[in-house]
């Protein structure tokens, strides 16, 4: 894709001012070249297929669509497009979504201007793992809970797994009696080995622990 001193980008942001200033800043590098700008994501979507840049440089919130399904549906097409993210959001969601995706950077945009034309370069090469240190330390940090809640989750026995997600699904106790065929006391129990096992307090938490935790199919 991408030649010696000519590396094609592709820049996508909502707001014209930044694009304008992000513009200015790769202009500092001979070996960047802007071939197309993007106001909002579908725009960004189909000039990514049409222009085939090295670098998909992308804001993640944009109107209409968000850098994440973007990148989405660059990979259900099969482009070979590299994406790099710059933005002013730190969401988990966004940052876990674009990186899942293959993305081979998140940036923010306080980021160091050398260091933004240094990630356009290194992803134009192929390399991976253009993280701003608040990103790494996010994603990290998710990393690691996330390790816990398995390490804990496995604490679980299959028929507390089988309450816990029945629970997640707003079944009453009762319900859950009458849907496993098991008593009503079993089910009390096996609720109270859950909130001890997972150190939740209440229905609300555990419902909440379930869903971060993947036990409930998302539509």
């Amino acid at each position: 894709m991408t030649t010696a001193g000519n590396i094609r980008v592709l820049l996508s942001d909502d707001h014209p001012i930044v694009r304008s200033g992000v513009r200015d800043l790769l202009s500092l590098s001979e070996r960047i070249e802007v071939i197309g700008e993007a106001g909002n994501g579908q725009e960004a979507l189909e000039k990514a297929v049409t222009l085939r840049p090295d670098v998909l440089l992308m804001d993640m919130e944009m109107p209409g669509l968000n850098g994440v399904e973007v990148a989405r549906r660059l990979a259900g097409q099969g482009t070979d497009v590299r994406i790099l993210a710059l933005s002013a959001y730190d969401s988990i969601q966004f940052i876990n979504g674009i990186l899942e995706l293959g993305a081979y950077g998140y940036l923010t945009k306080e980021e160091m201007p050398d260091r933004i034309i240094q990630a356009v370069e290194g992803v134009a090469l192929g390399e991976k793992g253009w993280l701003s240190d608040r990103i790494r330390a996010k994603h990290d940090a998710w990393r690691e809970t996330q390790k816990q809640s398995q390490t804990t989750a496995a604490r679980l026995s299959k028929r507390e797994k089988q309450v816990l997600t029945l629970i997640a699904e707003g079944l009453d106790n009762p319900s859950i009696s009458e849907q496993l065929f098991i008593s009503l006391g079993t089910v009390k129990n096996h609720v109270t080995n859950i909130y001890n096992k997972l150190g939740l307090r209440s229905r609300a938490e555990a419902v909440t622990w379930a869903w971060e935790n993947n036990l409930v199919e998302r539509n």
